[in-house]
């Protein structure tokens, strides 16, 4: 049997890194623009693929997403219809658990405020609060939001968690459907945005709802730019409506230069970094895909196209 080639693209991912890892996996990945035998590349490992990237591999079984969110390779029209996994690391949970909870833990012991302070050195002191009486409210309870919500009421916030369908949640008050949107909003003091990236997510989070939260709530989204009407929200942070933002994503990333953004003094802005795969880690996961692909088993954290997710 000819050897297999798993065809490898990112423009923020460090080749060599992953190359090392999955050889240990008895995976042969190499640079995508290197290939020369086209027809041997079996598997695709992939962040944001240029269009026609997959046109040129007519053998193709298997894309592997670098991430979480795969609505880069949702509805293209040069990928066949192969399974599409996406990395699912404990190591990734972790770490986006532990962002989540920096930026949860930055507006509620108001640290935005001391920096303000030093800026203009004040010595300016604000008694700290009890985090019991500060709500946090976790839009998405996938893998990811799971995490972060848990790690938030394990620190003694009052976790709100809202998902498209209901979920039980050890410490957590759930809740599901449009319906029930409003009254989180409403009532959460800071709102994270773990949401995936869907049709009915998409500008989710608009004018309408930004009114719907706290005055001076605070905002983080550490999943898709695209939930957000970013206009929308640039108007509510100018307004104070939303006191407060951390923000790791965005409609359009690099974050162009002449984005307000950059300059808010009430806004963190993170290239897009809350979460990412660890190769040592996660190449166990694409090993074993690897295999069971060959061998015609069910895969590991598959994407359903349909829903985005």
């Amino acid at each position: 049997m000819t050897a297999e080639i798993m065809a490898f693209h990112s423009a923020y991912d460090d080749f060599e890194t992953w190359s090392t890892a999955l050889a240990r996996e008895g995976v042969d990945l190499r640079r995508a623009e290197s290939i020369d035998e086209p027809d041997r590349v079996r598997h695709a490992l992939v962040w944001k693929p240029p269009h026609g990237f997959f046109s040129r591999f007519p053998n193709l079984g298997l894309v592997v997403n670098l991430g979480a969110g795969v609505d880069a390779l949702v509805g293209r029209d040069d990928l066949p219809e192969v399974p599409i996994t996406r990395l699912s690391d404990p190591k990734m949970s972790r770490m986006m658990a532990g962002y989540v909870l920096f930026a949860v833990m930055r507006h509620a012991r108001d640290i935005p405020k001391f920096e303000r302070a030093q800026r203009n050195k004040q010595w300016q002191y604000l008694h700290p609060r009890d985090p019991e009486t500060i709500t946090v409210g976790v839009l998405g309870l996938g893998e990811l939001g799971m995490a972060a919500a848990l790690e938030c009421a394990r620190q003694g916030y009052r976790v709100l968690g809202w998902s498209s369908t209901l979920k039980s949640v050890e410490g957590v008050t759930t809740s599901a459907g449009l319906p029930a949107l409003e009254d989180i909003l409403g009532e959460s003091d800071i709102v994270v945005c773990m949401l995936p990236h869907t049709p009915q997510t998409r500008a989710l989070l608009d004018a309408e709802r930004f009114a719907q939260m706290k005055q001076g709530a605070a905002f983080i989204n550490a999943s898709r730019g695209t939930i957000v009407d970013e206009s929308a929200l640039i108007e509510a942070l100018r307004s104070g409506h939303i006191g407060e933002a951390t923000l790791d994503v965005f409609a359009t990333e690099p974050l162009p230069a002449d984005n307000p953004l950059w300059t808010m003094d009430n806004v963190l802005v993170t290239p897009h970094l809350a979460s990412v795969p660890l190769p040592g880690s996660a190449a166990r996961q694409i090993g074993e895909n690897v295999r069971r692909l060959r061998d015609g088993r069910e895969l590991l954290s598959r994407v359903d196209p349909g829903r985005g997710y």
